[in-house]
């Protein structure tokens, strides 16, 4: 089925919604699934014992705060521009260390979602009140061509979480190829990468038992019935996690139970699903030292040091241009 022109749709979320459902395969991108819900559901998988990402990060951070925030410092001072910065849980570590050192730095957290932003924003004036913090609303994409505008001084790109990891390989290496493009000499990117690791223990981060990480996925169906007027029947579908150990791909899936049909009134959009078949709705991506380095040497970047975990479950690169 073709997509009708860009002037049919009312918001990217429609026209996104509308490519996805009617590819084959069918896929949904997993950015809208953070809405104010979805935003609240992942915080409460970060909490979650199998969920083992958010752990070893801010073990990463607490051990090596001191570091970190000397890499980052300038005499000039610097921009800290965090992509995805979510709730900051785990920047926080970095900031309170920069403010107790007396670094002069601008924090520019920048999220898709307005409403994490804000609770962000106000949770930072009463903890670190010392921030000068400029919240950014809007997709990394679009944030990337605002980067280069920050160069009378250094600038130190920050993006935790492994959130990469939701791009294919090409994408990102044209990710790190546009940030590559947009720093100076002096500027780095400080970024979160998920290892290679024991399949099951992958898994069991995308797959717990309490239904959370369902209901996180199912968020966007439900999104397309609250803003698209969608007929979806979340009961309809279930979740389902794969990873394969060769490529480091995790892939998150929605599986209809049954045959049926879902109408979508705002798009004009009469869908049929066949029993089983799914909706991809997330990819993870899983790394090793040698994938970094080449995704790297691909977009124009180089690894300057590393950060990991006692296991090197998790590791935090620190790049620059070649």
């Amino acid at each position: 089925m073709k997509n009708p022109p860009e002037t049919m749709f009312e918001t990217a979320f429609a026209e996104d919604t509308y490519k996805g459902l009617t590819n084959y395969p069918k896929y949904l991108l997993s950015k809208y699934i953070y809405d104010k819900k979805g935003d609240k559901l992942f915080q409460q998988i970060m909490d979650m014992p199998e969920y083992y990402l958010t752990s070893c990060e801010l073990d990463i951070l607490k051990i090596n705060s001191e570091a970190i925030a000397k890499s980052f410092s300038s005499d000039s001072g610097f921009d800290l521009i965090e992509l995805g910065a979510g709730d900051g849980k785990k920047t926080k570590i970095i900031l309170k260390e920069l403010v107790d050192k007396n670094f002069q730095f601008d924090y520019l957290p920048v999220d898709i979602s307005q409403n994490v932003l804000e609770e962000l924003e106000s949770s930072l004036q009463k903890e670190i009140p010392e921030v000068n913090v400029k919240i950014q609303q809007g997709t990394y994409f679009k944030t990337l061509e605002k980067l280069s505008e920050y160069n009378t001084r250094k600038k130190v790109i920050l993006v935790l979480g492994s959130n990469i990891g939701n791009l294919s390989h090409k994408e990102a290496v044209e990710f790190l190829a546009n940030i590559a493009q947009a720093m100076s000499e002096d500027d780095m990117l400080f970024m979160g990468f998920d290892q290679k690791k024991n399949p099951q223990t992958i898994l069991d981060a995308y797959n717990d038992p309490s239904g959370i990480t369902e209901e996180f996925n199912k968020n966007l169906l439900v999104r397309i019935n609250s803003e698209l007027d969608g007929e979806f029947d979340t009961n309809s579908f279930f979740h389902w996690e794969t990873y394969d150990p060769e490529t480091g791909t995790a892939k998150s899936f929605l599986v209809s139970k049954k045959p049926q049909k879902v109408v979508i009134k705002r798009l004009g959009l009469e869908i049929n699903f066949e029993a089983w078949e799914s909706i991809n709705t997330e990819i993870s991506q899983k790394y090793d030292d040698s994938i970094v380095n080449w995704l790297a040497d691909e977009a124009g970047l180089h690894v300057e040091k590393y950060f990991g975990d006692k296991e090197n479950c998790y590791k935090n690169y620190i790049f620059r241009r070649k």
